[in-house]
C-alpha cells in the first residue's frame, strides 16, 4: 500500500480497525500533491468533545482505584490516537519531504498505533472501553501551524513526545506503587518507544536547522510559530536520563529545566 493511501484511510476512518490499519508492506512511489486535512473522521461516539475543568485526570493518590487508573489510560489512548492522526496529516501535507524522513515517520505512526492497542487492551481489563469517556481535540488544534516537516518535529517529536518522557514514567511509578504491574509495564513500553521518537526528531532538527542557530534556538523559534512554548516539552519533573538516552545533550536539558 502507498503511504499516501494509508494516511488518507486513517484520517477518513470511521472504525477503530481502519484507524489502526497495518498494511503488510508500505511503498512511497506516489506521494502525490500536498493535502491539508481539516479534521479527522472518527468512529461514532468518539468525536472530539469540548474540554472542561471538571474533567481533569484523577490525582495520583486515587490510583489505587482501578477505575481511576482506567480513566488515565483512556486519556493517554486519546493522545496516542491524536498522534496517529497528526502523523498521517504530516505524511499528506509534505509529500516532498526526504524519503528517509517519510519512512521514519511512517514507522513512528505504526508504533503509535501499537500504543493505542495496548492502552485499549489494558483499560478494557480495568472495565473501561475506548470511547466511554470524552476525547479531546488537544494536539490537533496545532496542525494548521505545521507548515514544514521541521514544524512537525519541533511540535510533536521534541515537545509533546518529549513531555511524555516525564509523564509516562511518573504514571508508571504510581501504577506500580498501587500494585498494578501490568499498567506500569505498559508505561515502560511507552517510555522506550518515545525515546526513539524523540531521537528521530532530534536528528532531523540537527539536519534542518539554520547553520547560524543552535538546536535550541531553531527549535524554540519554530515551536513559537505553532503557538507553543518549551514549557510544553516537560512534565512536573524533568527526567534527564530518558532524554540523554534519546540523544538530547545536557545543555538542552538544562535550558528546558530552567525555562520560565
Amino acid at each position: 500500500m502507498e503511504i499516501r493511501d494509508w494516511a488518507m484511510r486513517i484520517l477518513s476512518a470511521d472504525t477503530m480497525a481502519e484507524k489502526l490499519l497495518e498494511p503488510e508492506a508500505l511503498t512511497d512511489a506516489l506521494p502525490g500533491p500536498a493535502l491539508l486535512w481539516k479534521t479527522p473522521s472518527r468512529p461514532l461516539g468518539m468525536e472530539f468533545s469540548l474540554h472542561s475543568r471538571e474533567e481533569k485526570l484523577p490525582p495520583f493518590q486515587d490510583h489505587a482505584d482501578p477505575h481511576k487508573r482506567a480513566i488515565c489510560l483512556h486519556r493517554f489512548a486519546g493522545h496516542e490516537l491524536l498522534a496517529v492522526e497528526i502523523m498521517a496529516y504530516t505524511l499528506l501535507a509534505f509529500p516532498e519531504a526526504p524519503p528517509s524522513f517519510r519512512k521514519g515517520l511512517a514507522h513512528t505512526l505504526h508504533e503509535e498505533q501499537g500504543h493505542v492497542r495496548l492502552y485499549v487492551k489494558r483499560m478494557g481489563e480495568l472495565g473501561v472501553q475506548f470511547g466511554d469517556l470524552p476525547l479531546y481535540r488537544h494536539f490537533w488544534m496545532h496542525t494548521p501551524y505545521i507548515s514544514s516537516p521541521m514544524h512537525y518535529v519541533s511540535m510533536m517529536s521534541l515537545t509533546f513526545e518529549m513531555a511524555n518522557l516525564d509523564f509516562a514514567p511518573m504514571y508508571g511509578k504510581s501504577f506500580m506503587a498501587k500494585g498494578d504491574a501490568e499498567s506500569a509495564a505498559l508505561m515502560a513500553t511507552i517510555v522506550r518507544d518515545e525515546m526513539a521518537h524523540v531521537r528521530f526528531g532530534w536528528q532531523w532538527l540537527r539536519k534542518w536547522k539554520p547553520e547560524k542557530h543552535s538546536e535550541w534556538e531553531a527549535w524554540e523559534h519554530t515551536l513559537t510559530s505553532t503557538l507553543l512554548t518549551p514549557k510544553r516539552a516537560r512534565g512536573f519533573y524533568v527526567h534527564e536520563d530518558t532524554r540523554r538516552s534519546a540523544g538530547i545533550p545536557d545543555e538542552w536539558i538544562d535550558k528546558l529545566k530552567n525555562y520560565k
